[in-house]
């Protein structure tokens, strides 16, 4: 893939292969011989680097590229203002959805046709989150000491579950129903349901004028609406 551009405020990417032009966003081709088809999102972990050595200590780590190095305090200072939630959308952006700042940082999630919007701020007071979409339970995890959000189905073993943190930080949950304890990672260490692995979701991490351009139906999660 290479780079071909913006469209609607969006990067595009360009298949080597056939040369058809794929939206970042809706993982759609836009134009060329693919045009219609959609990529597969592949699952994947937003987190830090302590975290994930804790969970893959053998794991291997590219060698940056000569003078790379040296743009890691640069980057790093993109990504602080980034996670601000300050700005406008940029030019080009083709719907504006006002009920969230553009630059709010969320994470989305898509399942069957429902889609919904985290916010990163609202994830990080709650911790813990119970939802629903297209009639599926779902569960949303987030560890503030590693800022790590995973979302799952919440059922095993036909069973629908509801989960509380076990420690300030959850990094362990337990489920109402049986008592089971569970990591943050959908899998029961102890308990009734030990060794059941709960089905997980991908959370995309996205400013909202993004994910609300290509989800123009999607859900905003709210504690004060799922309270009433």
């Amino acid at each position: 893939m290479d780079n071909a551009g913006v469209v609607g405020g969006n990067e595009v990417f360009r298949d080597r292969e056939t040369g058809s032009r794929w939206q970042q966003s809706s993982l759609q081709a836009i134009s060329g011989p693919l045009k219609g088809e959609h990529l597969e999102l592949y699952q994947f972990l937003l987190t830090d680097w302590q975290e994930w050595r804790r969970l893959h200590p053998d794991t291997l780590v590219l060698k940056p590229l000569p003078g790379y190095a040296d743009r890691i305090p640069e980057k790093n200072e993109m990504i602080r203002r980034g996670l601000s939630g300050l700005g406008s959308a940029p030019p080009g952006v083709l719907r504006v959805d006002r009920r969230l700042p553009p630059r709010t940082m969320i994470l989305g999630l898509d399942v069957g046709a429902s889609s919904e919007a985290f916010p990163l701020s609202v994830l990080r007071e709650a911790r813990v989150i119970h939802d629903e979409l297209s009639r599926q339970p779902v569960l949303i995890v987030h560890q503030p000491l590693s800022d790590t959000t995973t979302a799952f189905i919440a059922r095993a073993k036909g069973k629908t579950l509801q989960f509380r943190a076990a420690n300030a930080d959850a990094t362990e949950l337990t489920d109402k129903e049986t008592g089971s304890r569970w990591d943050a990672y959908g899998k029961c260490l102890s308990g009734p349901l030990k060794g059941s692995q709960l089905e997980s979701l991908i959370l995309e991490p996205e400013y909202w004028f993004a994910w609300s351009e290509f989800h123009s139906e999607t859900k905003i999660y709210s504690p004060a609406a799922r309270k009433n």
